[in-house]
């Protein structure tokens, strides 16, 4: 492809708008542009890296026996009515209705389209499994888009979803998906990191999330620095440091006047008592109704888990009327003491003897509290954050903090949806039984600018090979016609393009540095460089991207030179 017919509209400076890497380098490099927000036209350079992406995809889905689909974007409300998310998704399902009023939705996901599909076609157990999978548009109403194409309301996903008879034959499907998500992004040229993670709004058992590794993600991780476990922080299991010393006696309760004392970090100094002493209590509210949710000073509650535990739709933070009306204390003063409603406790909290907590009471705090003769023994779960440095549950080597950003995320669904939706067959008895579901997703764009992220520098995008809209970039120091540079470069070009390497030559009457800032912001891995220096002595200049490293190379030695970079870089 020649520069000069590509449509390339780059931009000297960084757009106000972008906030993170990925966003400011493709409105640079002219990858893509702004329609609305959370919306984004793709450029070619664009359209080149996401088909790049989405032929991996392919690929290892196929691989993996799964088979290719296109569903429609446009759903109607009966499927969600029967799954019952049509109100459970909330405000970021996008809905229409037609001329005859009736309602739709564009769809964020495909769960009740597939299993409506699978229901009306298998009859026998003969028929499974089934494994499906689509390349699609998908649309959501975030609150806030940001980010680029991290997070907006229209976007390109595979989605893919399993049919099983039991839970043994899912249970190697999502083994299958997952062992393909693994190849997809290794082929990517990513680091990520597969960590156990919450389901969500999709629903399901058991879940993973494939985390690209950057300082920008969103996504906070816990992984082990010895054995494979990985988890969301929202999902990693914890287990406690401080222990209490289990030959320690109980004392009797006192109150103690805290006069204006009410964080964590002026009760324990007032105290002077560690941290792990004192008893936070916090009031939730749920839709069935309030509840007392108890951790310790130095812990923060999980509210993922909370959320499982209680079995709960709503969950809130009462504010401080409420606190007040349900404790008769202030906020920083509510305690368990007395307290009549729900009590639920960390784990970390059944040792603990001789404990701190608020009076109910504005300035007013109990010391030396123990479980049953003070306080009433409180139903127990894991309830808090895992934190840097904790034991891993499974080895108890420490635990390691990165940040990263979600660019897949395979499902157990069990019979969530074929039970609702009513998607059965009949097993070897003739029983009938309901299917056994899986649901596999990848953001398409947001694994695209995931790699972002993780490949730049100060002067653009750093491409991973497999990624990159062109392997190679010819870039003669001066273009004038039928100069010997222009020969060269031509000859190159058409003797790698017939090899079946995907070239970009840059015939732009521009000045060198111009031309060289562009290769840059581009990103792409190799650039051959052709100018009246190396020209007198035969040769040319052969740039990595990544390294900076600069081979100069016979003209005849250039093919060579670029087959054995590409394919090192892609792993053939």
């Amino acid at each position: 492809m020649l520069y000069s017919q590509l449509y390339i509209p780059t931009l000297k400076e960084k757009p106000t708008e972008a906030e993170v890497i990925s966003h400011q380098l493709m409105l640079r490099a002219g990858f893509i542009r702004k329609l609305t927000s959370g919306i984004y036209s793709f450029l070619p350079l664009g359209v080149r890296s996401l088909r790049k992406m989405e032929a991996i995809i392919r690929e290892e889905m196929n691989r993996a026996g799964a088979q290719e689909v296109l569903l429609p974007a446009l759903q109607p409300a009966e499927l969600w009515q029967e799954s019952g998310r049509w109100e459970k998704y909330g405000k970021e399902l996008i809905r229409v209705r037609d001329r005859h009023n009736r309602d739709y939705c564009l769809g964020p996901t495909h769960e009740e389209v597939v299993t409506d599909l699978l229901r009306h076609e298998i009859r026998s157990y003969r028929q499974l499994p089934i494994n499906l999978y689509q390349i699609q548009t998908k649309f959501r109403d975030e609150i806030r888009p940001r980010f680029g194409l991290m997070r907006g309301r229209e976007f390109g996903m595979k989605d893919g979803y399993s049919f099983d008879r039991d839970e043994e034959g899912a249970g190697k499907t999502y083994q299958k998906m997952f062992e393909a998500y693994q190849r997809i992004f290794t082929r990517c040229g990513l680091q990520f990191k597969a960590v156990e993670a919450d389901s969500g709004a999709i629903g399901g058992s058991y879940s993973h999330e494939f985390m690209v590794l950057a300082e920008s993600g969103e996504d906070a991780i816990l992984a082990c620095t010895a054995c494979s476990y990985a988890a969301n922080v929202e999902r990693a299991e914890s287990i406690d440091r401080f222990q209490a010393d289990p030959k320690e006696e109980r004392k009797e309760r006192q109150k103690i006047s805290t006069p204006a004392q009410k964080t964590v970090e002026e009760v324990t100094r007032f105290l002077s008592i560690p941290s792990q002493r004192l008893v936070k209590t916090l009031i939730y509210q749920t839709d069935q109704g309030p509840v007392a949710v108890l951790v310790r000073g130095d812990q923060e509650v999980n509210e993922t888990k909370l959320l499982k535990v209680l079995d709960t739709q709503e969950l809130n933070l009462a504010d401080e009327v409420t606190v007040q009306k349900l404790t008769g204390a202030p906020v920083g003063f509510a305690g368990a003491v007395g307290l009549s409603l729900p009590l639920w406790a960390d784990h970390t909290l059944t040792g603990l003897k001789n404990f701190v907590m608020g009076g109910n009471e504005a300035d007013i705090h109990w010391i030396n509290l123990n479980w049953g003769t003070d306080v009433a023994i409180p139903r127990w779960a894991d309830l808090r954050l895992a934190q840097e440095g904790e034991p891993c549950p499974k080895c108890q080597s420490p635990l390691k903090a990165f940040r990263g950003i979600e660019v897949g995320h395979v499902f157990k669904l069990g019979d969530k949806y074929s039970r609702s939706m009513k998607a059965t067959f009949l097993d070897e008895q003739g029983q009938e039984q309901f299917m056994i579901m899986g649901c596999y997703g990848i953001g398409v764009g947001r694994t695209v600018a995931a790699a972002i992220e993780q490949n730049h520098d100060k002067d653009g995008i750093v491409w991973p090979m497999a990624l990159a809209p062109f392997q190679v970039l010819i870039t003669p120091v001066e273009w004038s016609s039928g100069s010997e540079t222009n020969q060269w470069a031509q000859a190159i070009y058409e003797e790698l393009e017939n090899k079946g390497f995907e070239v970009l030559l840059d015939d732009r009457p521009e000045r060198p540095g111009i031309k060289f800032k562009d290769a840059d912001l581009i990103g792409i891995p190799v650039r051959v460089t052709i100018g009246p220096k190396g020209l007198a002595e035969g040769i040319v200049e052969v740039r990595e991207r990544r390294t900076g490293q600069i081979q100069k190379v016979l003209k005849d030695q250039v093919v060579l030179i670029i087959q054995k970079l590409v394919s090192e870089a892609l792993n053939y």
